[in-house]
């Protein structure tokens, strides 16, 4: 699983672009390749759990122009071993 992490600023264009962002969200999480996503309670960012390889991220942020609209920066990308949660491909991570 990867782990994105976004930084936001308050800008009319991130803000405008949002709604469609979370259209293809909902699509991603449909067809499986994305576990959960959601901004930090106070919208300084979001944190995405991906279900893919890291070729099939980038090729995914690439597709969402939300990810290079003003206001919305990549803080990075990790790779994440869960051990415990429901419906996860768990890591023997001991």
């Amino acid at each position: 699983m990867l782990i994105v992490e976004l930084a936001f600023t308050a800008t009319s264009e991130r803000l405008a672009a949002r709604p469609a962002h979370r259209v293809l969200l909902q699509r991603l999480h449909e067809e499986g390749h994305l576990v959960a996503a959601g901004p930090w309670a106070d919208d300084t960012g979001a944190l995405l759990v991906f279900n893919t390889e890291r070729g099939e991220l980038d090729r995914l942020l690439e597709t969402d122009p939300y990810y290079r609209t003003p206001g919305v920066e990549v803080l990075g990308v990790r790779e994440w071993a869960p051990v415990v949660g429901r419906g996860l491909l768990i890591h023997d991570h001991a």
